[in-house]
């Protein structure tokens, strides 16, 4: 129990750092946006070499108004051409190897409210104002200046890099702010963002493959903070320190196990499925995520395979139960803490509604650990199974 507490106390600690998981929503590409496409010729107004190629370029839609134009020659050289439309503040395009923002370079531009234009590589350090630091990042470009330019209601950022080697899929991360960077180029924080995982395989160009990986991790956290945060840890409790309601305390464990267990797996079918489509770099939190999901499987199978109440093997089964139960709740937490660090938002959202589940969680427990040992609530039997054979134990008990 000290120890469980002391785990709850660490986390809600380092939760006060932790990022919003994000909850960016990705707008339904419609035939208005197919038509920024073709709104303006490049060669237009684009100087060379930008306005050379651009009108052979293939163009993809890929979130509200942001349109994609690229081109790659045999040296992994690509011309990209980004649009969007725009009134005041900045846009940007940036990429990273995990479709984080943190640990990602971008390209930012934007026209000045003396009407000069601006673009500059930012390399995103962190979540604070501080760590976007301009006129440095891991994007290799190339002698050709990067351009930016306003024709019409759209700003277009136009520039050439060298990527290492040809990767089919990228993760682009597209952002804007209405708000107008600092003198010094010191970014404002952005209105809105998303990841957009694009195919560059194709030969005859790119074909975007839009995702919602935004409200994709919203749900994966959901899941995650309802199963493993809140219903298993409420099943334990009500498990300790119900006994004294047999068969009641049984029933809610029962029912809040099976629940919880239904929402882990979920968050694990859709951390799957996200890992799938985006590809990071986030070997601990998978690990965890999937040793969590083969403790949960055996306390479940557990349950069936409960020796009678006479037996010698049932002391050992209630250990084993109650121990695997115990270091699946530990190591539940402690992935729902890896997975908000690891998002790239800054906001406070997640921080506030994990740190609330984990502050209410941790007064239940000391709250009723102090009416259990004055013998107020629970029985000097609980840790015994129910007084009838029908019922199994507790599947979590702390």
């Amino acid at each position: 129990m000290k120890t469980l507490v002391g785990f709850y106390i660490l986390c809600f600690l380092i939760g006060q750092d932790l990022p919003f998981l994000a909850a960016d929503d990705v707008n339904v590409i419609n035939d208005s946006t197919q038509n920024l496409c073709f709104a303006n010729r490049l060669s237009d107004f684009l100087p060379p070499p930008y306005s050379n190629i651009s009108d052979n370029m293939p163009c993809t839609p890929l979130w509200n108004t942001f349109v994609l134009r690229y081109s790659e020659n045999r040296d992994n050289v690509m011309t990209i051409i980004v649009s969007a439309l725009y009134t005041t503040g900045w846009v940007g395009i940036g990429f990273s190897k995990e479709g984080r923002m943190v640990g990602s370079s971008a390209m930012i531009g934007w026209i000045s409210k003396k009407g000069h234009a601006k673009i500059k590589q930012y390399y995103l350090q962190g979540t604070e104002r501080d760590q976007v630091v301009p006129d440095q990042g891991e994007l290799q470009l190339q002698k050709v200046p990067p351009v930016v330019a306003l024709h019409g209601a759209m700003i277009y950022l136009a520039f050439q890099v060298k990527f290492a080697v040809r990767v089919p899929r990228r993760a682009v991360i597209l952002a804007f702010s209405t708000a107008y960077p600092s003198k010094l180029g010191r970014l404002t924080k952005h209105d809105d963002k998303t990841t957009v995982i694009v195919d560059f395989s194709k030969a005859s160009g790119a074909t975007s493959i839009k995702t919602t990986t935004s409200t994709e991790k919203t749900k994966h956290g959901v899941m995650a903070i309802l199963g493993w945060g809140f219903l298993l840890p409420v099943g334990a409790i009500l498990a300790r320190y119900l006994r004294h309601k047999d068969p009641l305390w049984y029933y809610l464990h029962i029912g809040f196990q099976f629940t919880g267990f239904i929402f882990g797996l979920a968050a694990v079918i859709l951390g799957i499925q996200l890992y799938n489509r985006i590809q990071p770099d986030i070997p601990a939190h998978r690990g965890i995520g999937i040793f969590l999901l083969v403790l949960s499987t055996l306390q479940v199978l557990a349950f069936f395979a409960r020796p009678q109440k006479e037996t010698k093997m049932r002391r050992y089964w209630n250990w084993y139960h109650h121990w695997i139960g115990r270091i699946s709740l530990f190591f539940g937490a402690v992935n729902i803490v890896l997975g908000i660090r690891m998002a790239d938002n800054g906001g406070d959202g997640w921080k506030i509604g994990y740190g609330f589940v984990l502050s209410v969680t941790l007064l239940a427990f000391v709250v009723l650990e102090i009416f259990r040992i004055r013998g107020t609530i629970g029985s000097p039997s609980s840790h015994s199974p129910p007084s009838f054979e029908t019922h199994p134990s507790s599947s979590t008990s702390v």
